[in-house]
């Protein structure tokens, strides 16, 4: 699954892509966007289309879905863990799940490239890889949405928490040998071209395109990647660079080579 994002650039950059934008709110980010971590349930830049204007607005929301019948968080934080990813195979096949009661709530996460873990035969730790498309300082990642009313922990005062969760599918051949390893190994965010992310963010999709859509593979010629120093760890990089920069790992395999049993 995919747990580890970047996003380095400002968020007013979104404009750039999509001219008729509406920001609901201040959305520059404060904190390091080299290495944004699932499980630390952050904001992020949201784009989605308002049930109000039927307008693509944008909005920090974070990550890791809260459904909208919680109301009481602290008992559902161990489940929201569960809620970082949602498989794209779940969202329209699996009519029980909480992704096919919230699938028209689609949206897209931007970010500049993520993170992901190789498995490597011998070796102890996973070499982590930054992965992002070429020839594009951003892009988008497909995405579901929740909203959910939930009393304030200092006031009690109930406010709407916005949360998303990041759609994955099947790898494609580099990203089965990146991630190799694994209890949820060869998958990858669903990544889409520009068109087809505007296109997953209409109001309507009949589940013929919508499948079409989830079904997306990105080819195999568009990925950039490179291995990079440890992300989860306090540590700083031996060399002081930051975590998307390449790193050199002494006798590091081809890939697919040496993949674990």
């Amino acid at each position: 699954m995919c747990y580890d994002v970047a996003y380095t650039a400002k968020a007013s950059e979104l404009s750039t892509w999509v001219p008729e934008l509406i920001f609901d709110e201040d959305v520059q980010l404060l904190l390091d966007g080299t290495h944004i971590i699932g499980h630390d349930y952050r904001e992020h830049p949201i784009i989605y289309k308002s049930r109000q204007d039927q307008k693509l607005h944008c909005r920090l929301m974070e990550w890791g879905c809260i459904p909208y019948y919680i109301k009481n968080e602290h008992a559902y934080l161990r489940q929201r863990a569960g809620m970082l990813n949602a498989r794209s195979e779940r969202i329209l096949e699996d009519k029980t799940s909480y992704w096919y009661e919230i699938r028209n709530r689609r949206c897209l996460i931007p970010v500049t490239g993520f993170y992901d873990h190789r498995g490597i035969k011998g070796w102890k730790k996973k070499v982590p890889y930054h992965i992002k498309l070429k020839n594009h300082e951003m892009f988008f990642i497909a995405g579901l949405y929740s909203v959910a009313e939930l009393p304030d922990t200092e006031t009690g005062e109930m406010i709407k928490r916005w949360t998303y969760t990041l759609i994955t599918r099947p790898a494609n051949d580099i990203m089965r040998n990146i991630h190799n390893d694994g209890e949820n190994k060869w998958r990858m965010p669903l990544m889409l071209p520009f068109e087809m992310s505007m296109e997953w963010l209409a109001t309507e999709l009949t589940v013929d395109r919508y499948k079409e859509i989830l079904s997306f593979e990105m080819p195999d010629a568009e990925l950039d990647y490179w291995p990079v120093w440890t992300i989860r760890t306090s540590k700083d990089r031996p060399d002081g660079k930051a975590k998307n920069v390449y790193f050199e790992w002494e006798k590091l395999p081809e890939l697919g080579e040496a993949n674990p049993d």
